[in-house]
């Protein structure tokens, strides 16, 4: 996609192979399980966005400048699950700091929130997990 920037990364190692944890990943993050291609849900009363589920990703775009990207790589130790969210504004990029003032320790919620969901993963799957140290992977 052209014109993304992104605001935050996070990813966590899970010691499971890359199929059960992208259909873990579906399942927690789809309303219907595991579906493909691109289609729209309602994510919140009133708001809804535009998923595209391709290969072993998932997207979810809403808003006038949101895009959250869920991977599922391989990895030595079993899988590499990463969290990536960017600013896809088309005009006033600029803008987006400034009309969410919540951008104030972004970074750091996003972390805390992917670190919670990465444990209730390893706890669904039964298997051991642990946050990657930012820019090892």
């Amino acid at each position: 996609m052209r014109g993304k920037k992104l605001i935050a990364e996070v990813a966590g190692i899970v010691e499971a192979p890359v199929a059960v944890v992208f259909d873990d990943l579906t399942g927690a993050l789809l309303p219907d399980g595991g579906r493909t291609g691109r289609f729209t849900v309602e994510d919140l009363p009133g708001h809804t966005s535009t998923v595209e589920v391709a290969g072993h990703t998932v997207s979810f775009q809403g808003g006038w400048w949101y895009r959250g990207e869920w991977s599922v790589e391989p990895h030595p130790r079993g899988s590499l699950l990463v969290h990536r969210v960017f600013n896809v504004a088309q005009s006033m990029r600029w803008g987006v700091p400034l009309a969410n003032r919540f951008f104030v320790g972004f970074a750091g919620s996003t972390r805390r929130a992917f670190a919670e969901s990465l444990t209730q993963t390893g706890r669904r799957l039964g298997c051991a997990t642990r946050l990657a140290a930012p820019g090892t992977f």
